[in-house]
């Protein structure tokens, strides 16, 4: 990932302090280890604290000797599972690797945090230790799609931090998001669209409405172009480089998306073994399908950053591979290198001050007179 023009990059040799969560994943421990061990290989100047069960972890982190003295382990007898509620975590997950995770960001130990444990639990500890950035509303996930042009990426968010969201979310959306698209992916004035359920300006709901005119008034003070609503076929494509939108809407399409390439995935597998011609003709191609599949292959872009925290957190897929948990300690080292939070907290002060001023130009409106314009509703 590209690291963004706006960012003051850390001194080169400053050491970056990660700190990862080994017993949340569904393919366990080894899994988490191996990531971890081709993310270490591929930063020199990252360091990372391991939590969990040190009986496990020991032998697992001993089979790397070149890199086991840049890891330290943090013995937690306790894991949080995938069908645990977040509020029985908040309360009683302390001891866990999860809470001990999020706390060595808390206390300064390490620059980020990395889990491929439940979201709704991470996001959970991750608002209780950490707190929200001054100012914001309501935290928010991004996540990373691919596109038709080599090398570019969407962001989207919110992918399911909070399944409501109105207007003045969505502006603080905005701005967090573009925040990322410059830091992580070189974008110096990234396109916001808004996503809606048609690009006419009537159509959506009141909130997407009032949106709308929030971000075409604050993108100047966002340093983003606001390309106005946006549909689901936006999402993968190269019209836009961020798109916003509530988090029950977001989980929605994410989920859509990954279980449409998973159909496709089976059914081209299905097709080019089904004939003798049709195995020929893949056998000719292979060097094309590997290419396609480096593209498109989402282990190489896990991990969805929790937005609006005092702390960078990045939550892994659960059943996250090697490489995918290596995207997202990479992914975590990035941000922390280019001091992300720093720009993202005062990119979220700036959508406050925006919104403040919105809401003064509204009650100007107000006082002089009933408006005469607006949207419709249908």
């Amino acid at each position: 990932m590209a690291l963004g023009p706006e960012s003051a990059s850390a001194p080169a040799t400053e050491r970056v302090v990660i700190s990862v969560d080994a017993m949340g994943g569904d393919r366990g421990p080894a899994a988490v280890v191996a990531g971890l061990a081709d993310s270490l290989a591929r930063h020199p100047r990252m360091d990372v604290i391991l939590h969990g069960d040190e009986a496990v972890l020991r032998p697992l982190v001993n089979r790397h000797p070149a890199l086991s003295s840049r890891i330290t382990l943090r013995h937690a007898e306790r894991v949080v599972k995938m069908e645990d509620k977040p509020a029985q975590v908040m309360r009683h997950g302390q001891g866990t690797s999860m809470f001990a995770t999020i706390d060595a960001v808390k206390d300064g130990e390490a620059a980020a945090a990395v889990s491929c444990g439940n979201t709704g639990a991470l996001m959970a500890v991750s608002m209780l230790r950490l707190r929200k950035l001054p100012g914001l509303n309501r935290p928010a996930i991004a996540s990373l799609f691919p596109t038709p042009t080599p090398g570019k990426m969407n962001v989207m968010l919110d992918m399911g931090a909070d399944v409501k969201a109105d207007a003045a979310d969505l502006l603080q959306y905005a701005f967090m998001g573009a925040s990322y698209a410059r830091n992580g992916l070189a974008i110096v004035r990234p396109r916001v669209g808004l996503l809606n359920v048609g690009t006419e300006e009537h159509k959506g709901r009141a909130e997407l409405h009032e949106a709308h005119a929030l971000l075409s008034r604050s993108a100047d003070a966002g340093s983003f172009a606001y390309i106005g609503f946006v549909e689901g076929t936006d999402i993968l494509s190269d019209r836009v480089d961020v798109i916003v939108t509530d988090g029950f809407t977001g989980n929605v399409a994410l989920k859509a998306i990954e279980g449409t390439a998973r159909l496709v995935g089976d059914l081209l597998r299905q097709t080019l073994t089904s004939t003798l011609m049709a195995k020929l003709g893949a056998v000719l191609a292979s060097g094309a399908f590997r290419r396609l599949q480096m593209r498109i292959d989402p282990r190489r872009v896990n991990g969805g950053v929790f937005l609006g925290l005092n702390g960078t957190v990045v939550k892994s897929h659960g059943s996250a591979d090697a490489t995918g948990i290596a995207a997202a300690i990479g992914l975590a080292y990035q941000l922390a290198q280019v001091r992300f939070l720093e720009r993202l907290a005062a990119r979220v002060a700036s959508a406050e001050a925006a919104g403040q001023d919105a809401a003064r130009e509204e009650a100007d409106r107000d006082a002089a007179g009933p408006a005469t314009g607006g949207y419709p509703t249908e």
